[in-house]
């Protein structure tokens, strides 16, 4: 009996303690901040886990509970409620808020998934055979081109990038890439033309 009047003390004089530390935080003391999470974040933790099932995910929302006190501290009210009752509060509802955060992320990935395996299972061999060997034919025209041509047709095209962007990266004259970017044009229209003369046929 005496025990559990020991233990009931002890709560009451730890959730004293746990209140006076959220009135400082609420003051904006880092300190007391440091000292309510050290001697609170355990129980976060092995909450958010048993929510979770999962120890980064879990982590991740011990930290945002701990944000949230510093920002919320000032509206905490005694009256309703002891400290560690109103922490775990706020990491159950976090924790669940992750949860179907993640389950809503996992499904978006499972859809994509399965549109991208039907298209797959669903694209014809011949559309698929064309573009490949459109592919190839590029690869090959971007080769026959020069080293600098090659270079412009890059950047402009895979980083996306303006003339004037180009030439401020290389370091050359304006005039000269917009002349290297024309030229590269015109021989690999030439030298795709044949493909997609492949293509009317």
């Amino acid at each position: 009996m005496g025990e559990s009047t020991d233990q009931r003390n002890g709560i009451r004089v730890r959730e004293k303690h746990l209140a006076a530390f959220v009135g400082s935080i609420a003051r904006g003391d880092q300190e007391a901040l440091g000292a309510f999470y050290d001697q609170t974040s355990a129980s976060v933790y092995s909450l958010a886990l048993q929510i979770l099932k999962d120890r980064p995910a879990a982590e991740e929302v011990t930290l945002d509970v701990y944000t949230q006190v510093h920002r919320q501290a000032g509206h905490y009210d005694p009256a309703r409620g002891a400290p560690s009752a109103w922490l775990l509060t706020l990491t159950r509802s976090r924790a669940i808020d992750r949860r179907r955060a993640d389950a809503q992320q996992r499904k978006r990935e499972q859809n994509l998934d399965s549109i991208e395996t039907l298209r797959a299972l669903t694209a014809d061999p011949e559309e698929a055979s064309v573009a490949t060997e459109l592919r190839r034919g590029v690869q090959t025209a971007l080769l026959a081109l020069t080293p600098e041509q090659r270079r412009v047709i890059e950047i402009a095209y895979y980083a996306g990038l303006s003339h004037s962007e180009i030439a401020a990266k290389l370091g050359e004259p304006l005039g000269t890439v917009k002349s290297r970017i024309r030229a590269a044009m015109t021989q690999l229209r030439d030298l795709l033309r044949p493909l997609s003369l492949e293509g009317e046929t």
